[in-house]
């Protein structure tokens, strides 16, 4: 019986006009599917105008102006949806989601969603859980003595996996995918028995944590959950929070499993 590193696979990137997940917003974004290792992968993929100024820093990194944004892109709300509903679709079919540095862009799509929709992301996955597979985390775990950057472009040339177009969306969901499962076929001895029922599941933490740069009363400073790497937040704030946090489930714990971000495996 194949390991789950060779079956189907879906992966998920996002493109940004920053790093702050609370106040950025994504221009384009990709899910990329495939069934099997060597097959064609189907690409879904959306241009968003984000209705905001897309920084020069930002255009730099992946190309995408605010102009072009402007003429080409589609208003935030109805992509939001549609990348919601994707996602949820290929959860329901017990997929696992590849997502490189998970807790930025899972974080980030609920935000939009909270935005544009006046919902968020586990609204969508109350029932279905979301497996996401951040290939950081997994090569971090795996070989966690190795010197060196561990960026997408770092972990494509480390595996030998082409990046061909990096910073677009799509590319980087397909490299991605590809390091996953260059990781899995490595390390082969320590993962052949690990499969995704056996994720780590979270839970709703209450615990207060303090932020700093954030004022009483402030929308910052209003209660938020962050999809953390290892169950605390990544802002610091004065009023309490709600964050994610995971507990132990099965095997997988120190894997790259979980349900919504990658927790415990770099600690």
């Amino acid at each position: 019986m194949a390991c789950w590193y060779e079956g189907p696979l879906v992966a998920f990137d996002t493109e940004t006009t920053g790093v702050d997940v609370e106040t950025d917003r994504i221009v384009s974004a990709a899910v990329v599917v495939q069934d099997a290792p060597g097959t064609r992968p189907r690409v879904t993929q959306w241009l968003v105008n984000p209705g905001v100024p897309v920084p020069e820093a930002a255009t730099a990194v992946h190309g995408l102006t605010e102009e072009h944004l402007q003429r080409n892109g589609r208003w935030p709300a109805p992509v939001m949806q549609e990348i919601a509903e994707e996602l949820a679709g290929q959860a329901a079919t017990a997929r696992p989601i590849v997502v490189m540095n998970a807790p930025f862009d899972l974080t980030l799509l609920d935000r939009e969603l909270r935005r544009h929709r006046a919902s968020s992301l586990d609204h969508w996955f109350e029932t279905t859980p979301l497996l996401v597979l951040d290939p950081r985390v997994l090569d971090k775990h795996l070989d966690r003595y190795r010197k060196g950057r561990r960026t997408l472009t770092d972990l494509c040339a480390h595996y030998g996996v082409t990046l061909d177009g990096a910073h677009d969306a799509a590319a980087d969901a397909l490299a991605s995918l590809e390091v996953v499962r260059a990781v899995g076929r490595r390390f082969a001895a320590r993962m052949e028995r690990l499969s995704p029922p056996n994720c780590t599941r979270f839970r709703r933490c209450g615990t207060r944590h303090r932020h700093a740069g954030c004022r009483r009363g402030s929308p910052a400073a209003a209660a938020t959950r962050r999809w953390t790497r290892r169950g605390r937040c990544a802002r610091i704030c004065r009023r309490p929070h709600r964050r994610w946090s995971a507990q132990k489930a099965g095997p997988l714990w120190r894997t790259g499993f979980s349900r919504w971000a990658i927790l415990g495996s770099n600690q």
